[in-house]
Protein backbone atom coordinates (compact mmCIF):
# COMPACT_ATOMS: atom_id res chain seq x y z
CA UNK A 1 0.00 0.00 0.00
CA UNK A 2 1.20 3.45 -0.98
CA UNK A 3 1.92 5.81 1.83
CA UNK A 4 -0.73 8.64 0.84
CA UNK A 5 1.51 12.00 2.54
CA UNK A 6 5.25 12.50 2.47
CA UNK A 7 6.51 13.03 5.49
CA UNK A 8 10.54 13.33 7.06
CA UNK A 9 11.19 10.03 8.04
CA UNK A 10 14.16 11.69 10.53
CA UNK A 11 11.38 13.64 12.35
CA UNK A 12 8.49 11.24 12.41
CA UNK A 13 7.98 7.34 13.14
CA UNK A 14 5.41 7.13 10.75
CA UNK A 15 3.17 3.94 9.79
CA UNK A 16 2.34 3.99 6.28
CA UNK A 17 -0.87 5.00 6.56
CA UNK A 18 0.67 8.43 6.07
CA UNK A 19 -0.45 9.48 9.96
CA UNK A 20 1.95 10.68 12.31
CA UNK A 21 2.07 12.27 15.63
CA UNK A 22 3.17 16.25 16.22
CA UNK A 23 6.51 16.56 16.63
CA UNK A 24 6.74 19.51 18.95
CA UNK A 25 10.02 22.15 18.47
CA UNK A 26 11.28 20.77 14.93
CA UNK A 27 10.73 21.60 11.59
CA UNK A 28 7.43 19.28 10.04
CA UNK A 29 8.15 20.91 6.75
CA UNK A 30 9.49 18.15 4.33
CA UNK A 31 12.43 19.32 2.34
CA UNK A 32 11.57 23.23 2.92
CA UNK A 33 14.98 24.44 1.55
CA UNK A 34 14.93 22.58 -1.81
CA UNK A 35 18.22 20.75 -1.39
CA UNK A 36 15.98 17.70 -2.21
CA UNK A 37 14.79 18.71 -5.49
CA UNK A 38 11.29 19.15 -5.08
CA UNK A 39 10.82 15.70 -3.25
CA UNK A 40 8.30 15.70 -0.34
CA UNK A 41 6.22 18.11 -2.80
CA UNK A 42 3.32 17.38 -4.84
CA UNK A 43 1.96 19.72 -7.75
CA UNK A 44 -1.55 20.49 -7.97
CA UNK A 45 -3.97 20.23 -11.55
CA UNK A 46 -3.75 22.83 -13.87
CA UNK A 47 -1.35 24.80 -12.38
CA UNK A 48 3.15 23.93 -13.17
CA UNK A 49 5.05 22.70 -10.26
CA UNK A 50 7.97 24.42 -8.11
CA UNK A 51 11.02 23.44 -9.15
CA UNK A 52 14.32 23.52 -7.45
CA UNK A 53 16.97 25.80 -9.08
CA UNK A 54 21.01 26.40 -8.10
CA UNK A 55 21.96 29.84 -6.23
CA UNK A 56 23.77 32.24 -8.70
CA UNK A 57 23.63 32.74 -12.98
CA UNK A 58 19.78 33.89 -13.37
CA UNK A 59 18.76 33.44 -9.96
CA UNK A 60 19.51 34.80 -6.85
CA UNK A 61 23.52 34.82 -6.20
CA UNK A 62 25.18 33.17 -3.44
CA UNK A 63 26.27 37.49 -2.45
CA UNK A 64 22.84 38.63 -2.79
CA UNK A 65 20.10 38.86 -0.38
CA UNK A 66 19.01 35.53 1.36
CA UNK A 67 19.39 33.45 4.45
CA UNK A 68 23.15 33.03 5.61
CA UNK A 69 22.36 29.16 5.70
CA UNK A 70 20.94 29.30 2.33
CA UNK A 71 22.68 26.13 0.75
CA UNK A 72 23.00 25.78 -2.73
CA UNK A 73 19.46 25.84 -3.81
CA UNK A 74 16.39 27.35 -3.25
CA UNK A 75 13.02 27.35 -5.16
CA UNK A 76 11.89 29.10 -8.01
CA UNK A 77 8.20 29.29 -10.30
CA UNK A 78 7.78 27.73 -13.61
CA UNK A 79 5.03 29.05 -16.01
CA UNK A 80 2.36 31.46 -15.20
CA UNK A 81 1.28 30.27 -11.70
CA UNK A 82 3.49 27.64 -10.12
CA UNK A 83 2.22 25.59 -6.84
CA UNK A 84 3.67 22.65 -4.41
CA UNK A 85 2.03 21.55 -1.85
CA UNK A 86 2.46 18.25 0.82
CA UNK A 87 0.06 17.29 3.51
CA UNK A 88 0.65 16.25 6.89
CA UNK A 89 -2.31 13.69 8.90
CA UNK A 90 -2.09 13.45 12.50
CA UNK A 91 -4.51 10.89 12.72
CA UNK A 92 -6.33 12.41 15.44
CA UNK A 93 -7.09 15.81 16.49
CA UNK A 94 -4.06 17.30 18.35
CA UNK A 95 -4.44 16.42 22.44
CA UNK A 96 -2.96 19.94 23.49
CA UNK A 97 -3.23 23.50 22.53
CA UNK A 98 -0.57 24.36 20.42
CA UNK A 99 1.19 27.56 19.55
CA UNK A 100 2.75 27.29 16.18
CA UNK A 101 5.87 29.84 13.67
CA UNK A 102 4.88 29.45 10.04
CA UNK A 103 8.19 30.87 8.64
CA UNK A 104 10.34 31.32 5.83
CA UNK A 105 12.93 33.37 2.87
CA UNK A 106 10.46 34.96 0.28
CA UNK A 107 11.48 36.94 -2.48
CA UNK A 108 11.91 37.92 -6.22
CA UNK A 109 13.62 39.84 -8.90
CA UNK A 110 14.68 43.56 -9.16
CA UNK A 111 11.75 45.50 -9.91
CA UNK A 112 9.52 42.74 -11.17
CA UNK A 113 6.18 41.77 -9.85
CA UNK A 114 6.51 38.29 -9.69
CA UNK A 115 6.35 36.72 -6.21
CA UNK A 116 6.03 33.70 -3.84
CA UNK A 117 3.45 32.66 -1.02
CA UNK A 118 3.51 30.53 1.54
CA UNK A 119 0.13 29.32 3.12
CA UNK A 120 -0.55 26.46 5.55
CA UNK A 121 -4.13 25.16 6.29
CA UNK A 122 -5.42 23.83 9.50
CA UNK A 123 -8.32 20.99 8.83
CA UNK A 124 -9.89 18.45 10.92
CA UNK A 125 -10.42 14.86 10.68
CA UNK A 126 -13.12 15.17 7.76
CA UNK A 127 -10.88 17.91 5.85
CA UNK A 128 -13.27 21.03 7.01
CA UNK A 129 -11.46 24.09 7.55
CA UNK A 130 -10.67 25.62 10.55
CA UNK A 131 -8.36 28.07 9.99
CA UNK A 132 -4.84 29.43 7.98
CA UNK A 133 -2.16 31.70 8.10
CA UNK A 134 0.16 32.61 5.17
CA UNK A 135 3.13 34.68 4.85
CA UNK A 136 3.98 36.97 1.60
CA UNK A 137 4.37 38.08 -0.66
CA UNK A 138 7.25 40.28 -0.70
CA UNK A 139 6.57 42.95 -2.88
CA UNK A 140 9.77 44.86 -5.11
CA UNK A 141 9.25 47.83 -3.06
CA UNK A 142 9.51 45.41 0.43
CA UNK A 143 12.74 44.14 -1.59
CA UNK A 144 13.90 47.94 -2.17
CA UNK A 145 13.76 46.44 -6.08
CA UNK A 146 16.87 44.02 -4.84
CA UNK A 147 16.82 40.20 -6.31
CA UNK A 148 17.06 38.55 -3.32
CA UNK A 149 14.84 36.41 -0.63
CA UNK A 150 13.45 37.91 2.75
CA UNK A 151 12.31 36.55 5.91
CA UNK A 152 8.65 36.74 6.98
CA UNK A 153 7.24 35.24 10.08
CA UNK A 154 3.33 34.11 11.25
CA UNK A 155 2.42 33.22 14.35
CA UNK A 156 -0.29 32.21 16.40
CA UNK A 157 -2.30 29.46 18.13
CA UNK A 158 -3.43 26.15 15.77
CA UNK A 159 -7.25 25.83 16.14
CA UNK A 160 -8.71 23.13 18.42
CA UNK A 161 -9.62 19.84 16.62
CA UNK A 162 -6.99 20.37 14.18
CA UNK A 163 -6.18 17.20 12.62
CA UNK A 164 -4.18 17.40 9.42
CA UNK A 165 -1.77 20.68 8.17
CA UNK A 166 -2.13 21.47 4.51
CA UNK A 167 1.19 23.42 3.22
CA UNK A 168 0.96 25.29 0.08
CA UNK A 169 3.78 26.96 -1.91
CA UNK A 170 2.90 29.11 -4.66
CA UNK A 171 4.58 31.63 -7.07
CA UNK A 172 2.99 33.51 -9.78
CA UNK A 173 4.96 35.35 -12.71
CA UNK A 174 3.64 39.52 -13.50
CA UNK A 175 6.38 39.92 -15.89
CA UNK A 176 9.52 38.96 -18.31
CA UNK A 177 9.66 34.89 -19.28
CA UNK A 178 10.59 33.39 -16.13
CA UNK A 179 8.61 33.12 -12.95
CA UNK A 180 11.06 34.54 -10.52
CA UNK A 181 8.97 34.34 -7.22
CA UNK A 182 11.65 32.52 -4.71
CA UNK A 183 11.29 30.59 -1.71
CA UNK A 184 14.17 29.06 0.45
CA UNK A 185 14.20 27.30 3.90
CA UNK A 186 10.52 27.34 4.83
CA UNK A 187 9.65 26.14 8.14
CA UNK A 188 6.34 25.30 10.65
CA UNK A 189 7.15 24.48 14.04
CA UNK A 190 4.82 23.75 16.88
CA UNK A 191 5.53 24.57 20.72
CA UNK A 192 3.01 22.90 23.61
CA UNK A 193 1.04 25.82 25.31
CA UNK A 194 0.84 24.98 29.15
CA UNK A 195 -2.10 24.15 30.42
CA UNK A 196 -3.61 27.14 32.40
CA UNK A 197 -3.13 25.38 36.12
CA UNK A 198 0.39 23.86 35.05
CA UNK A 199 1.31 27.65 34.00
CA UNK A 200 0.15 29.19 37.15
CA UNK A 201 1.95 26.13 39.64
CA UNK A 202 5.00 27.03 37.96
CA UNK A 203 4.75 30.71 38.75
CA UNK A 204 3.84 29.88 42.22
CA UNK A 205 6.70 27.76 42.35
CA UNK A 206 9.09 29.95 41.12
CA UNK A 207 7.68 32.64 43.58
CA UNK A 208 8.60 30.57 46.83
CA UNK A 209 11.96 29.73 45.54
CA UNK A 210 12.82 32.95 45.11
CA UNK A 211 10.99 33.85 48.39
CA UNK A 212 13.56 30.85 50.23
CA UNK A 213 16.64 32.52 48.43
CA UNK A 214 16.03 35.99 49.88
CA UNK A 215 15.21 34.34 53.16
CA UNK A 216 18.39 32.64 53.24
CA UNK A 217 20.55 35.75 52.23
CA UNK A 218 19.40 37.45 54.92
CA UNK A 219 19.63 34.71 57.63
CA UNK A 220 22.85 34.95 60.11
CA UNK A 221 25.37 33.21 59.80
CA UNK A 222 26.47 30.98 62.84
Amino acid sequence: MKCKFFVAAALFAVACSGKADVIYGQNLIVNGDAEAGVSGWTGYTGYDMVQSVDYGNNWVLPTQPGPVDRGTKMFAGLGQYAVGSQTLDFGVPTAHTSSYSLSGWLGGWAAQGDNALFFVQFLDAANNALGNASIGPVTPQDRGNQTGLYYRESVGIMPAGTSKLSFWLSMERLASNDNDGYADNLSFIASPVPEPGTASMFVLGLGMLVGALRRNRRAPMA
